[in-house]
């Protein structure tokens, strides 16, 4: 079970219905306004725009905060309606936290479309006679967002299917796809839990989305620790780790990085630090190299479905006219299977804010012009290709920066009003309601279950949150007190005091509710 540390169905009815009556004309007013006086700026410049005050309540829950009025940058859009649109720091790029999905969310929609999906297929690396393949089987990676281990047992199931049952060669694990084939080697740590959910950087071949179930379970002596389910050749070695009186809620206050041994029997996952008395965790964690863990997972699921193996699993080499990957393109396909699309797995990747979903949902964006661009990484087409996308749409980016589109970065950027008119460009389009069915409910599901719960936007408002240790922010949809929607933007960014930035956040979203923000 995954547990929401940092971010590190379909829309109520009224709310889709106000979708729905707006989708032929709304946002001319707004990108309108957002864009006016462009014409006469300079060339490259982005004309200012004015400041409005704060809602009182929400000046003087800042200045209480002690945060200062710098730290705030947020926009309210009209979508479909004559009101003004209310902007304070509207222009000034931020760090965005999970709220920058929204982004790879929209551009995706557009340029891929919802049905877009991923794939995974067993190619045969040589002949199959007599029930035996005598060559290599390749198990080529489509960035298959739902590839897990039943996914994997039923590819082999097929081939158990047609009568194979013995694997002369090895087992090749195809991840070129994408350039370079694994982002994850050599890449810094983004903080002091490398080893978890959130800090899962994909490749195309992410089976369990690269993490295994750890089961931690202690009485008042011992701890137990195993991963779920069990892999022969995986074990978990608990000896090392102390047992505290600490509450099981802050069962990670104590914890260590673990660390990895291997022994004639396979691979050992040493834990370290302490753990709480009579407390039981299961918490995914990158627990074992994903090379490694592939053809564990396969070796023991050919052996329970009858099948014979006794080579090694490798990495495909990179792609060159005589490589391993290059031949894998003209192998003939044994088995193959497709994702959900990726306008329903869109509805896991925001409500939840997963960071790898995102970051793989962003290279894909860049997968179409990897053909044309040999020798580009496919993460730079991917910023390329959501530059282009604001410049097609004449959407003004000024500052714009992006990095893995997912938000988990010390880099990202984009101004209130950018991703303010994103979101009222993404209501107007076609994928309207695939968006809206994405975003979280303000006090019932997803990020915000547990927040705006006393407000006229709870159970109305639609916000995508965005949390890292100095960013707070929120995005989407918010309906006023008149029924009428609009694109809501708020982040805020410092180094002290930022969990106060959440009751400021809040408390405007309640105002745009209210239909008073102050004028």
């Amino acid at each position: 079970m995954r547990v929401m540390q940092f971010e590190h169905a379909s829309p109520p009815a009224r709310t889709a219905g106000s979708a729905t009556a707006t989708a032929l004309g709304v946002l001319c007013l707004a990108l309108t306004l957002g864009l006016a006086g462009c014409a006469s700026a300079p060339s490259g410049a982005t004309p200012a725009l004015a400041d409005e005050a704060l809602p009182a309540p929400v000046a003087r829950a800042l200045a209480n905060s002690g945060l200062p009025p710098t730290s705030l940058g947020a926009v309210a859009l009209p979508l479909g309606h004559g009101a003004a649109p209310w902007r304070y720091r509207a222009q000034v790029p931020m760090q965005p936290g999970s709220a920058m999905k929204l982004v790879t969310s929209v551009v995706a929609l557009d340029t891929l479309g919802s049905t877009h999906t991923g794939f995974t297929r067993l190619l045969a690396g040589g002949p199959v006679v007599g029930g035996v393949l005598q060559g290599d089987l390749v198990l080529q990676g489509g960035a298959d967002p739902d590839l897990g281990l039943a996914t994997l047992w039923l590819l082999l199931r097929e081939l158990r299917d047609q009568g194979i049952s013995r694997i002369q060669g090895d087992l090749l694990l195809d991840r070129q796809r994408y350039r370079p084939a694994r982002l994850d080697i050599g890449a810094p740590p983004f903080d002091d839990r490398p080893e978890s959910w959130w800090n899962v950087i994909p490749d195309a071949l992410p089976l369990d989305l690269g993490l295994q179930t750890l089961e931690l379970v202690a009485d008042g002596e011992r701890l137990r620790a195993r991963i779920r389910p069990a892999i022969s050749g995986l074990r978990v070695d608990s000896s090392g780790m102390q047992l505290n009186d600490k509450p099981c809620n802050r069962w990670s206050e104590d914890w260590q990085s673990p660390l990895w041994r291997e022994d004639a029997a396979g691979s050992v996952l040493v834990l370290r630090g302490a753990f709480p008395r009579r407390c039981t965790r299961n918490e995914d964690l990158q627990a074992a190299e994903r090379t490694r863990y592939a053809g564990l997972a396969f070796a023991q699921i050919w052996r329970e479905l009858g099948g014979q193996w006794e080579g090694l699993a490798r990495d495909a080499r990179d792609a060159s006219p005589d490589s391993d990957a290059a031949a894998a393109s003209t192998l003939p396909v044994l088995a193959q299977r497709r994702s959900r699309p990726w306008g329903e797995m869109l509805r896991m990747l925001v409500k939840t804010s997963d960071n790898t979903l995102a970051r793989l949902l962003f290279l894909e964006l860049g997968v179409p012009a990897m053909a044309a661009q040999p020798q580009a990484r496919t993460l730079d087409l991917a910023r390329e290709a959501v530059q282009g996308w604001y410049a097609r749409q004449g959407i003004a980016a000024p500052g714009l920066v992006l990095d893995n589109g997912s938000g988990l970065s010390r880099s990202e950027r984009i101004s209130a009003q950018t991703l303010a008119q994103t979101l009222a460009w993404a209501w107007s389009s076609r994928h309207a309601s695939d968006l809206l069915a994405t975003l979280p409910v303000a006090g019932v599901d997803g990020t915000l279950r547990n927040r705006i719960k006393d407000s006229p936007a709870t159970g109305w408002a639609r916000l995508k949150t965005g949390t890292l240790r100095n960013v707070r922010a929120l995005a989407g949809v918010v309906q006023d007190a008149q029924g009428r929607p609009w694109a809501v933007v708020a982040m805020v960014n410092a180094d002290q005091n930022i969990d106060a930035a959440r009751d400021v956040l809040d408390l405007l979203v309640d105002r745009i509710a209210r239909g008073d923000l102050g004028r």
